[in-house]
């Protein structure tokens, strides 16, 4: 893995994050749309990739989906999908993946998470150091590191 300091990735980030969050309230005008993951995180160490909240109904789940793949987004492999959970990434090269989630469901711990690193700058420090203890390890060796830190940080209170 190899992760960018903030100066180097979030502006592009955020001129993507404006773009996107304009299309999808467009196309899905009843969708909640956030800037989630690292990119949302003022300092945060990260891949450089932009990772974006879709809220949607639990009856609007599935079209919604079918409707942000005609933006350019595939469903993600390797990736957990659920009947309230499906991520897409995007087939343009820009890094960007979209975080389809049911409104209410268990998977609103993305907002929860970045909520938490925004208000605690130690726990956002902490973020910060296992970026970049895990430059060198493969995908999926960070996944499991990460998955065990986002764990820690949402059972803080």
């Amino acid at each position: 893995m190899k992760f960018y300091s903030a100066d180097r990735y979030q502006k592009v980030c955020e001129a993507n994050y404006i773009h996107y969050n304009n299309v999808i309230k467009n196309l899905l005008p009843n969708a909640r749309v956030e800037h989630i993951g690292a990119s949302s995180i003022p300092l945060a160490i990260s891949k450089g990739d932009l990772d974006i909240f879709v809220g949607v109904d639990s009856s609007d789940f599935e079209k919604a989906i079918q409707s942000l793949m005609t933006l350019g987004f595939r469903e993600k492999k390797d990736t957990l999908r659920t009947t309230e959970l499906c991520m897409l990434e995007s087939n343009k090269n820009d890094n960007v993946a979209l975080q389809v989630v049911v409104n209410g469901s268990e998977f609103e711990f993305f907002l929860s998470f970045r909520d938490k690193l925004l208000t605690n700058k130690s726990l956002a420090n902490m973020y910060n150091e296992l970026k970049l203890s895990c430059e060198g390890l493969s995908e999926e060796e960070y996944r499991i590191k990460k998955s065990t830190f986002i764990e820690f940080v949402l059972n803080q209170t």
